[in-house]
């Protein structure tokens, strides 16, 4: 593999995510922080980094309100002028966004995948990625997840973090922590 079909897709590392946001996720601090590793060896490269946005179109959401701090994309990750940013509204960052044509018009066959939530929507960009024939590695300790509850018992956002990750690793991406992810490697 050539390291230019290479491409970053961060995924929704935004404001309602951290503590004072209107939906903080268990890890999130952690998970800029690695993201910003990753974000840094890409642009050392000079490889494509693409930002997704999820903006809430839906009446009534307590979160990535439009105009509001909290759909901000944090600092710690905060575009470049020549970063992709594609906005969604919709979990799966393909959806209705033109996230397929830019990586086809870039020859990307590869994508390293980071973000938040866990659970949402780099799981479900995850998988929708390899649908598409993407090679996937997503940086699992540049992600995070929210605490959940099913049938009335919860479940910590580490469990579900964990539980997610699983899933994803060796069919749907191979799963990495941000130290061990080396942009150069082949």
């Amino acid at each position: 593999m050539n390291a230019q079909q290479k491409a970053l897709v961060i995924i929704d590392i935004q404001n309602d995510y951290f503590t004072g946001g209107n939906m903080p996720l268990v890890g999130s601090e952690e998970a800029v922080l690695n993201a910003k590793l990753v974000l840094e060896q890409f642009r050392k490269e000079g490889l494509p980094v693409i930002h997704i946005q999820h903006v809430s179109d839906r009446p009534g959401s307590i979160f990535f309100v439009p105009g509001t701090k909290g759909v901000e994309i944090h600092s710690e990750v905060a575009p470049l002028e020549s970063e992709k940013i594609i906005v969604k509204h919709y979990p799966n960052s393909f959806r209705e966004t033109e996230l397929s044509d830019y990586l086809k018009s870039k020859g990307i066959s590869d994508l390293v995948i980071c973000g938040m939530m866990t659970s949402m929507c780099v799981d479900a960009t995850t998988r929708a990625a390899k649908d598409f024939g993407y090679n996937c590695t997503v940086i699992g300790d540049a992600c995070a997840a929210p605490n959940l509850e099913i049938n009335g018992k919860p479940v910590s956002g580490e469990n579900v973090h964990n539980a997610f990750l699983a899933a994803l690793n060796y069919f749907y991406a191979t799963v990495v922590n941000a130290k061990d992810y080396d942009v150069a490697a082949k």
